[in-house]
């Protein structure tokens, strides 16, 4: 038997707890796995066809947001597959084994739902590519698509004062956390440039924000800053060229819609079985991941049209098989 993009798709989406090579054999007459082996090696998915698949389902919206994220593939366990280095994973808040992905997400603030439409693979390497490049390199891709988007929200690694300067001249706008080491001035350059962490706020700009420069930015592109207490003992600070009138919860709950690009994360690698796969080569590693994100897309748009969660739905999958179980299990208790 032949294996297809069609069938490794499928069996993605279907499986509940193994996405391996050897599962997909076990379960399919005249399959090996060797079959799925050669598929993987042989075959060249890309990001590209991840938008062919989801441009057709994205509800676009001229205040649509879109988000930038990295999340690390766990490998932890592997010694010999390409594309694993070691970096740091949120996750597991240390430094682990595994392949870095790089995403971007667009969320609708009308319908109040998203869509994965690019993502890259980290692999320095073999590309040179950092982070920054290959957010910029899907950045770049919205324009030519013919994706509208008001908003870009990202997390701290991609607060560059390059991209700043880049929103900025294509009139968009951005929200994202700084770094307490960050240098600003707020003095109107009659001090030196200081790190966030070490800015006096009054009771006012607490509330409201101050309004300050951002060192390597032009003298005449301000920015607003706002402190966030998260708990007694942490505080986060969050940047905007949005200027207008805005107090702080206001700019929160902007900035909470990069949260979004978590949740895609998690049902990402709890779903699809995108951090399973262990082929050693570089070419299998990038297939199964592609489709994997495919896989969830799948399941995203199923989920969104039959008003469920993507959990809902793929738990759903195993309802008629305790139904069956229950009234005539295979293996009886007593």
């Amino acid at each position: 038997m032949k294996v297809t993009a069609q069938l490794y798709g499928q069996f993605l989406v279907s499986s509940q707890v193994n996405y391996t090579g050897t599962y997909l054999a076990e379960h399919l007459e005249g399959l090996s796995h060797d079959n799925v082996r050669y598929f993987l090696k042989t075959r060249r998915f890309t990001p590209r066809q991840l938008w062919q698949q989801v441009r057709p389902q994205v509800m676009l919206s001229a205040r649509g947001y879109v988000l930038f994220d990295d999340t690390v593939l766990d490998k932890h366990h592997s010694r010999r597959i390409e594309l694993v280095r070691r970096q740091y994973s949120g996750n597991a808040h240390g430094v682990i084994a595994g392949i870095g992905l790089v995403t971007c997400v667009c969320v609708n603030p009308e319908t109040d739902q998203f869509w994965l439409i690019d993502y890259r693979l980290f692999a320095p390497d073999t590309d040179g590519k950092t982070k920054l490049d290959h957010m910029a390199d899907m950045l770049g891709q919205l324009a030519p698509r013919s994706i509208p988007y008001r908003t870009v929200l990202m997390d701290s690694w991609y607060a560059t004062t390059a991209l700043f300067k880049w929103l900025l001249d294509e009139g968009k706008t951005f929200y994202c956390p700084l770094k307490s080491n960050r240098l600003v001035d707020d003095s109107g350059g009659q001090q030196p440039y200081q790190p966030v962490a070490c800015l006096c706020w009054s009771a006012a700009e607490v509330e409201a924000g101050k309004i300050l420069k951002v060192k390597g930015m032009p003298k005449d592109f301000k920015l607003k800053l706002f402190r966030v207490l998260v708990s007694t003992h942490r505080t986060d600070y969050l940047l905007t060229n949005e200027v207008e009138p805005l107090h702080t919860a206001a700019a929160e709950h902007e900035s909470s819609v990069r949260w979004t690009i978590e949740q895609f994360h998690r049902e990402l690698k709890q779903l699809t079985g995108v951090q399973a796969c262990q082929c050693r080569l570089a070419r299998s590693q990038r297939n199964h991941i592609a489709l994997a994100v495919r896989a969830w897309t799948c399941l995203k748009q199923a989920a969104y049209q039959t008003k469920q969660t993507v959990y809902q739905l793929k738990q759903g999958f195993l309802d008629e098989y305790m139904r069956h179980e229950l009234r005539q299990p295979s293996l009886a208790f007593a």
